[in-house]
């Protein structure tokens, strides 16, 4: 356990400093939004492509490890909209929960991924990207349709299949595998290019998930944030590691599919429930509070289950 703290360190203090520089007005309110936009579609899919392509294959059959990736989320979702309902929760309400338990911070989980398994510990993730993003956006996006306020409105199935197939993540994965599949290389120039790119993805990206803590959202509803935090930093990595177990998926496979279980919830929660009718504010102190408690549970969760 010991190492997996000293691992995570660098990750969480750089959340940490990114949080002070936002609250120091350093560089200024306009750069956390332009970095998150440069992270998000260049430098995190540069960093997604170059280690899939230069990566030797992870050499695993990926259907049990897939069916462990998925199969807690939706248990833990179906556990959160049968437990709203039996305590009488209204919809907006239903739904923020429902994101705040079965999405995860991508930034976070690569850091954590390469932090603790280096380029197999990449690869892994690319296959928690490839898998899980569509689940949980498709899941997301359905309860919302079902239960929220519509203060929007929800995609149809081919539109949020035309997003999904457009993620700058998804599309980087899929590049990235079938230069490797096919033993393609970057053209002359392009690949250093790339690496070059990819390493600004990490800190850059840590630090704005830092900045985009709200510590003031968490004075409102304590106890559903309490239950929500829990659901997503406890329960869900406990069901990955049982499905893991269950399944026979092998360790360092195990151990990814616990790390993405483990992360707290994805900073693009928030503005699905801004534009389909969840309710905002609880979703705000969803992702603080899952963020700030994943400082503890990550390192705990895999050191024991990991």
């Amino acid at each position: 356990m010991p190492a997996v703290f000293a691992a995570l360190i660098p990750v969480f203090l750089l959340i940490a400093l990114g949080w002070g520089l936002k609250r120091a007005g350093v560089p200024g309110d306009g750069f956390w939004a332009a970095a998150e936009r440069l992270t998000y579609y260049l430098f995190f899919p540069a960093l997604l492509l170059e280690s899939l392509t230069e990566s030797e294959p992870v050499g695993l059959d990926l259907a049990p490890l897939a069916a462990a990736l998925i199969v807690p989320v939706l248990a833990v979702g179906m556990l959160v909209i049968a437990l709203s309902r039996a305590l009488g929760r209204d919809g907006p309400v239903l739904t923020s929960i429902f994101q705040g338990a079965v999405r995860f911070n991508t930034y976070i989980g690569i850091a954590a991924a390469e932090a603790l398994y280096g380029a197999v510990g990449i690869a892994l993730a690319a296959v928690c990207i490839a898998v899980l993003v569509p689940t949980v956006n498709l899941l997301s996006i359905a309860v919302l349709a079902r239960y929220g306020a519509r203060g929007g409105r929800a995609p149809g199935f081919v539109a949020q299949m035309g997003l999904i197939a457009r993620n700058p993540l998804i599309l980087a994965c899929v590049a990235g595998a079938a230069l490797n599949l096919l033993d393609l290389h970057l053209p002359f120039g392009v690949a250093p290019t790339i690496e070059v790119l990819g390493r600004a993805a990490l800190p850059l990206g840590l630090l704005a998930v830092g900045a985009g803590l709200d510590l003031r959202a968490l004075r409102a509803t304590r106890w559903t944030v309490a239950a929500g935090t829990a659901l997503k930093l406890l329960a869900l990595p406990l069901l990955a590691y049982a499905t893991c177990v269950a399944l026979d998926v092998p360790g360092p496979a195990r151990a990814v599919a616990v790390l993405w279980a483990a992360l707290p919830t994805a900073p693009s929660a928030y503005i699905l429930a801004r534009q389909l009718g969840g309710d905002a504010t609880l979703m705000a102190s969803l992702l603080t509070a899952s963020t700030l408690g994943a400082f503890l549970t990550m390192p705990l969760m895999l050191g024991l289950l990991g």
